[in-house]
């Protein structure tokens, strides 16, 4: 069973910053995603498996941060400068093959967690 729970999420003012957490049950490549009311779930960032590489959305570049702790299994997406358009529930997802950008190559998926920016 691979199981994901994810913790962090709340309001903050527009500017501000906020981290979630993701505790995995094993370590894969993972990315974070989110879905605001009426759109579509979209990419925001992801981290390999073996080398802990990076790459992010160009929407949240130079604002949002992915890392790794090996030894918890657990990944964090640190946001900063946050605006209302990122106001989404945001979902930590779990690969069993290569990180992606496509949500439909992750297998596994946490609840979601609201944030909420305000202006």
């Amino acid at each position: 069973q691979v199981q994901l729970v994810e913790s962090g999420g709340g309001l903050v003012q527009a500017g501000g910053s906020l981290r979630l957490s993701c505790a995995a049950s094993g370590r894969y490549a993972m990315g974070w995603f989110r879905q605001a009311p009426g759109k579509e779930r979209e990419f925001v960032a992801g981290i390999t498996r073996s080398r802990s590489s990076t790459y992010y959305a160009d929407s949240v570049k130079g604002r949002f941060t992915i890392s790794r702790d090996i030894a918890k299994n657990t990944v964090y997406l640190q946001m900063t400068s946050l605006k209302p358009e990122d106001t989404a529930v945001y979902y930590c997802a779990a690969s069993n093959g290569a990180s992606s950008t496509y949500s439909y190559d992750y297998a596994y998926w946490g609840q979601g967690t609201q944030v909420t920016v305000s202006s």
